[in-house]
């Protein structure tokens, strides 16, 4: 990055990265923390130490960009080396958005800053959309970027793959493919999607082995409750056997209330897990393919094999009779 002539460097830091020191020669400027939620717990054996672990770097950066909204706004606050601004929709921030009107496709909202009111355009579906928005926005007040500059650029941003991505191919239903792969992720997309959707809602997702086994009936719980078909498959199984694993997962459901055949499947394979789905799915309903989002390997007993979750989607509506410009009645 520095041949190249790049003079600033926006970098995704993870707590791993954090604890192990493996940023040790990253001077940080700024530290923008979103939320805290349950994750990574299997590498740093509690919430308080993953909480730490995020807090170095607000302990380096002098300028430390917070989510008022968040329940750790306070462990970060205390520890923050020097400057600290907020943003937040539900308690008070330097930077606080109210007035947010939601739509299908993104959200308005009025938002107010020091120095600076109006409104800004989000192109982006989900309320975690807003406070990802909120955040850059504050950090963009905090680096001294015109406002009115940093607005016009957030109206005009545009999505990642595997982030809340929608794949179309002339089906009657949607089908959304994002990254979730927490019981706050899931929960969180799963609440997004269920006011635009007139049908059911079907969640697809499964959770990573020799990872954190404490959330997976957590997962299972939340998608009984909040989806109406669930389907539990492979994300990741490592070395692990898979049919215990997604029996950990299905047993939240269950004793959530979901019962197999019914409103829930167990489907290892996850490429038959999607054609099940999609096999279910009818005009109205919704699909979110949950937890491999952008990646593009799959790790198993014997290694890392391709995995490409919107081109396995594309493939088996095509498989079910679905191409883009279709009405999808042939496939029924």
């Amino acid at each position: 990055m520095v041949a190249a002539g790049n003079q600033t460097a926006v970098i995704e830091t993870s707590s791993h990265g954090l604890a192990l020191g493996r940023v040790r020669n990253c001077r940080y400027r700024a530290a923008v923390l979103t939320n805290l939620t349950h994750e990574h717990l299997e590498f740093h054996g509690t919430f308080e130490a993953y909480r730490d672990a995020k807090a170095l770097l607000v302990e380096e950066a002098p300028l430390a960009v917070l989510n008022r909204d968040d329940p750790s706004w306070a462990v970060f606050r205390e520890r923050a080396r020097d400057r600290v601004l907020s943003y937040g929709v539900h308690e008070e921030a330097d930077v606080r958005a109210s007035d947010l009107r939601i739509r299908p496709d993104g959200s308005r909202l009025a938002v107010t800053a020091p120095g600076w009111s109006g409104t800004l355009d989000i192109p982006l579906a989900g309320s975690f959309n807003i406070e990802n928005a909120l955040a850059a926005f504050t950090f963009a007040i905090g680096w001294g970027i015109d406002p009115e500059l940093a607005a016009a650029t957030l109206a005009n941003a545009h999505g990642v793959a595997g982030r809340m991505e929608r794949i179309d191919a002339g089906q009657p239903f949607s089908v959304v493919i994002d990254y979730a792969h927490s019981p706050d992720a899931l929960e969180k997309m799963l609440r997004v999607l269920r006011p635009i959707t007139d049908g059911r809602l079907i969640a697809l997702f499964g959770s990573a082995g020799e990872r954190d086994v404490l959330k997976r009936p957590e997962m299972g719980r939340i998608a009984a409750e909040l989806a109406d078909l669930v389907v539990v498959t492979d994300e990741d199984p490592r070395a692990e056997d898979p049919d215990e694993l997604n029996r950990q997962i299905a047993d939240g459901s269950r004793a959530a209330g979901a019962r197999d055949g019914e409103n829930l499947w167990v489907i290892n394979d996850r490429r038959a897990a999607i054609a099940h789905a999609i096999g279910l799915a009818k005009a109205g309903d919704t699909i979110l393919l949950a937890g491999k989002g952008h990646e593009h390997n799959m790790f198993v007993a014997s290694g890392s094999v391709w995995w490409d979750e919107a081109e396995v989607a594309r493939q088996e509506l095509q498989a079910a009779g679905y191409v883009v410009g279709h009405s999808g009645a042939a496939a029924r």
